[in-house]
């Protein structure tokens, strides 16, 4: 290997400048506003959110490698109030000198509510100008006073061109990358790096430093066996767990079984809970399929107590078999449109009164205020016209 190296691979190739920066032209692309305001100097506030691997740490490199401000990198998984505090003190410094101070906070997300709130009064007096990363959606993770006064740029997984791109960069490259390894690799060796790395610049490069160790002629066994199983992204707390089960239900909906199964697995092979899922399809059941097929719920309760019984990995087959009679079953979302309109006149009426022919009268006072008067017990006698909503509701239908 070449020089430092202790470091990381993908952490040697780290772009110094846009012209060496891959991918996301939407944000840096010419003319874009974001490289006008690298190039220039003139960086604001701004929130990075994209996929790891993504470009977010490199873009915060870019801009500490061209700006003449003091710019300050910080990890909130290794730090928190007190390095805040103490980087405070050395921004309002620097604002006395006439220097402005850049605060890079990766993973900004994984500060809590208070820390965050730390940040506000230095953004909005120009104290500092932060620059957050995120890989998680900063609608939930990043508190909204705080978005409000930054600019927000969405960064995507790189495609699997760019990510060749990024590999032969570091193939060729004799100074930081493998260049004078004597790697030997061929061109569909590298577009299958590509793609399993799954988007991600960082895994693309870690994979392929790996397996330079291993041997300098990688092969795609030799990748294989470096990877062992491709990453899947996949967070249970995070924004991808949402979009995740919204494909899956509305995949279903659609009456994809493919698609379904497709969605499920890629759940259950990331490490999701069965029985989250299994609560959901319960949930489908009857909001989707409801009346057009009442037996839907009874197996979708058969099979949420199978996960509960026998768990990973057996369940898998019984969730399998579920998802796909959903999706191909009929649906009817009458029950659920039904429960919507009656809640809509609850909340506009109030709590309007019992009819009286319809309340129980278990006491001679009861009966002697009219309660339950007139009313037709459907068994014995004709009981057509008798009205059972209130008087304001009368002849209502939410069927």
């Amino acid at each position: 290997m070449n020089q430092n190296i202790s470091t990381p691979l993908a952490d040697r190739m780290r772009p110094k400048t846009l012209e060496d920066f891959f991918g996301q032209e939407e944000l840096v692309g010419e003319n874009s506003l974001l490289r006008s305001a690298i190039a220039t100097d003139s960086v604001f506030s701004m929130l990075l959110w994209g996929p790891p691997g993504s470009g977010k740490t490199t873009l915060a490199s870019v801009i500490a490698n061209q700006t003449h401000s003091d710019f300050i990198k910080l990890s909130a998984v290794e730090s928190g109030v007190k390095e805040l505090r103490e980087i405070i003190e050395r921004a309002q410094q620097n604002k006395r000198l006439g220097t402005k101070t850049i605060l890079f906070i990766d993973e900004i997300h994984r500060w809590n509510k208070s820390q965050q709130d730390g940040l506000l009064p230095h953004v909005e007096t120009g104290t500092i100008v932060l620059i957050g990363a995120t890989t998680e959606n900063p609608s939930f993770e990043v508190n909204s006073a705080l978005i409000s006064r930054m600019r927000v740029f969405v960064l995507h997984r790189h495609t699997e061109e760019h990510l060749q791109r990024i590999l032969k960069r570091a193939l060729e490259d004799k100074v930081n990358g493998l260049g004078n390894d004597q790697v030997k690799i061929e061109e569909s060796v590298v577009g299958l790096i590509a793609n399993l790395a799954n988007g991600d610049a960082r895994s693309a490069l870690n994979i392929l430093e790996l397996c330079a160790k291993q041997n300098k002629a990688i092969t795609p066994e030799l990748v294989k066996q470096a990877i062992q199983k491709a990453h899947l992204m996949y967070d249970r707390a995070g924004e991808e767990h949402y979009n995740i089960i919204s494909a899956l239900h509305k995949s279903m909906r659609g009456g994809d079984a493919d698609a379904s199964v497709y969605w499920l697995v890629r759940m259950l092979e990331a490490g999701e809970d069965p029985t989250y899922i299994a609560r959901r399809l319960l949930r489908f059941a009857a909001e989707d399929v409801g009346l057009a097929d009442n037996f839907a719920l009874v197996l979708a309760e058969s099979v949420f107590e199978a996960c509960h019984k026998i768990g990973m990995p057996e369940c898998n087959v019984h969730l399998t078999q579920l998802v796909i009679y959903l999706a191909k079953t009929k649906k009817s979302i009458a029950a659920y449109q039904a429960y919507g309109k009656a809640r809509a006149d609850v909340e506009k009426f109030g709590n309007l009164g019992v009819p009286l022919h319809i309340r129980n009268a278990p006491t001679k006072l009861m009966k002697d205020l009219n309660y339950g008067k007139g009313y037709k017990y459907t068994p014995l006698e004709d009981s057509a016209g008798q009205e059972y909503l209130p008087e304001e509701l009368k002849g209502r239908k939410y069927l």
